[in-house]
């Protein structure tokens, strides 16, 4: 199993969630993107799958909240999608365009959304372009899922470029279509030597986890996620290495 570490700028530049957004720019847009490469921020972003296998730059399931047109984003294709515009005019982006939009200025975190529907073994298209992507791209950059079969199949796709499990204490109003023995499981984080995880990004509510505490002392960077205010923040910083941010500047 090869094991690639987290390079140190994940640890140094604060990570804009879904981009620097807020006011006329929203999430996970091109926009976004360039605010937060500009303000020398490190970025994190999601992905879903398209119809046709396209890795795509977007958080929800479903289109409604970020688009106004109701429906699974994954019975849309790439081309389709370029109809769709977000609040601001823009139109949902590709990875590759991200990729290219970026270019190694800033770090780029890459979650990708669990496409199982129960953080189960059913996943592997998403994975798979994500990976032909990112071995071709420049600058420092990293993956994560909270779905542990996500990061396997990244191991197998993309084993030089480092991977990392988003974790919590997985409670069940959060996970409505999961059962609660696989939450149980995952709260645990047992995936991650086997998946060859070199970092978690755990929910900044949960940082007392005594599996937090005890992967942290592996020497494995602990980021976490969502900051909103500075409180927080300086709550989060006796443990994490590094947080994930939105609504404010750290």
């Amino acid at each position: 199993m090869k094991l690639t570490n987290l390079p140190r700028d994940f640890l140094t530049k604060p990570l804009a969630h879904r981009g620097l957004h807020g006011g006329q720019i929203p999430e996970n847009s091109r926009a976004a993107f360039v605010a937060a490469v500009d303000a020398g921020y490190a970025i994190e972003l999601d992905l879903q799958l398209s119809a046709e296998g396209e890795a795509m730059v977007f958080h929800d399931y479903d289109m409604k909240r970020l688009t106004g047109a109701a429906g699974p984003i994954r019975l849309q294709n790439a081309a389709d999608l370029a109809d769709r515009h977000l609040s601001n005019g823009e139109t949902v982006p590709t990875l590759a365009e991200i990729l290219e939009l970026v270019a190694g200025r800033v770090p780029l975190l890459i979650e990708i959304k669990d496409q199982d529907g129960a953080l189960g073994a059913n996943v592997g298209a998403l994975e798979a372009r994500t990976a032909e992507l990112v071995n071709k791209a420049r600058g420092p950059l990293a993956v994560m899922s909270f779905n542990p079969y996500a990061i396997y199949a990244m191991q197998r796709h993309a084993p030089d470029v480092p991977r990392g499990l988003v974790t919590s204490a997985f409670p069940k109003a959060s996970w409505g279509m999961v059962p609660q023995s696989r939450l149980d499981d995952l709260a645990k984080i047992p995936d991650f030597i086997d998946c060859g995880a070199c970092f978690i990004s755990h929910n900044h509510r949960h940082l007392d986890m005594d599996r937090v505490c005890e992967i942290k002392d592996t020497s494995a960077p602990v980021l976490c996620w969502t900051i909103k205010n500075q409180n927080d923040e300086t709550m989060a910083r006796q443990v994490a290495d590094n947080i994930t941010f939105e609504g404010y500047l750290p």
